[in-house]
C-alpha cells in the first residue's frame, strides 16, 4: 500500500490547526458581558469559603458574610440566580482568569500587583493588614516580631506585609488559608499571626482574653475582580457599587457585619485603576 506524501495545503492545516488550539484552551469558559449572563440566567461568583465575616458556609451549607451579601444584591441586580464557588486564598485569581468564575466578590485587596492579572472595580469595603499576638507580648515595632514565629494565610495581604516588614531572619510559617493560619496561633504552633481586621473576633472565640492587635500594616480597600479587558462587566459593578453606596444598602451590609459607618472610599488606587480600559 502506497503512503501519500502529506501536500503543503495540509501541513499549512495542520500547523494553524496546532496553533489555535492554545487560544481555545485559554479561552474563558464563563459569561464575560452583563446580558450573556442574564441570558444564561445565573452569575458564577467566587468568594472565599472560610473566613467570615467576609465569606464563609454556615453550618446549614449556606454561603454567608459580607461579599455573599454584596454579591446576591448584584445577582439581584441583573436579574439572576447567584452560584457561589468557595475558595481558597491562592486560588481566587486563577479561578477567575482560566474562567471557572464570572466574579470574585473574594475579600480581595486592592493591590497594584494583583491589578496587573485582574481588573478591579471601585473599592465597597475597607480593611486593615495587622499583626495580632499575646497580650503578654512585648511587641511595639517590627523589630520586636523577631522574637516569634509568625504564621500567615500563604499568598495573602497579611503574607505579603508580614514578609515586609518583619526583621531579617523571623520564622514566618505560610499555611493554606485564613483559617488554617489562625487555628495555627490558637494551638500553638505559631505565637503571632498576621490577618485582616476581622481575626481578632475569631481568634477570641477560641481563646478568649490572650490576644490582641499588636502592630497595623496597611490599610486596604477590597473591590470585585473581572478578568482584564472585559469592560462591560466592569462599568455594570462600578454602576452597581455607586448605586448601593447611594441607596443605603451598603450601609445596611456594614450595619449587619462591620458595625462601624461606610468608609470614606478613594477617587483612586496608584497602581490600581477601577475602570477597564
Amino acid at each position: 500500500m502506497s503512503i501519500q506524501k502529506p501536500t503543503r495545503r495540509l501541513v499549512a492545516a495542520t500547523l494553524l490547526a496546532a496553533l489555535a488550539l492554545p487560544t481555545l484552551a485559554l479561552r474563558p469558559a464563563s459569561a464575560v458581558t452583563p446580558e450573556e449572563i442574564k441570558a444564561r440566567g445565573k452569575i458564577i461568583v467566587g468568594i472565599q469559603g472560610d473566613n467570615p465575616p467576609w465569606g464563609f458556609v454556615t453550618s446549614e451549607g449556606k454561603q454567608d458574610g459580607i461579599d455573599a451579601d454584596i454579591a446576591r444584591l448584584y445577582a439581584k441586580e441583573l436579574g439572576v440566580q447567584v452560584e457561589f464557588m468557595p475558595l481558597e486564598v491562592n486560588n481566587r485569581i486563577p479561578a477567575l482568569t482560566t474562567g471557572r468564575v464570572d466574579v470574585l466578590f473574594a475579600t480581595m485587596a486592592m493591590l497594584p500587583e494583583r491589578a496587573k492579572a485582574v481588573q478591579f472595580s471601585k473599592p465597597y469595603v475597607a480593611n486593615a493588614i495587622v499583626l495580632i499576638g499575646p497580650k503578654s507580648a512585648e511587641i511595639k515595632s517590627n523589630a520586636d516580631m523577631a522574637k516569634f514565629t509568625i504564621g500567615v494565610a500563604k499568598g495573602a495581604a497579611q503574607d505579603t506585609q508580614v514578609t515586609k516588614n518583619a526583621p531579617s531572619g523571623t520564622t514566618i510559617r505560610r499555611y493554606d488559608g485564613d483559617a488554617a493560619s489562625i487555628q495555627a496561633l490558637v494551638s500553638g504552633q505559631v505565637q503571632a499571626v498576621g490577618g485582616n481586621i476581622f481575626y481578632i473576633q475569631r481568634i477570641e472565640q477560641a481563646k478568649p482574653g490572650e490576644f490582641e492587635n499588636k502592630l497595623e500594616f496597611q490599610k486596604l480597600y477590597n473591590g470585585a475582580c473581572t478578568r482584564l479587558g472585559e469592560k462591560e462587566i466592569n462599568a455594570s459593578i462600578n454602576a452597581f457599587i455607586d448605586k448601593i453606596k447611594a441607596n443605603g444598602e451598603l450601609q445596611k451590609i456594614y450595619d449587619k457585619w462591620m458595625k462601624v459607618p461606610v468608609h470614606q472610599f478613594p477617587d483612586s488606587i496608584e497602581g490600581v485603576p477601577f475602570s477597564a480600559g
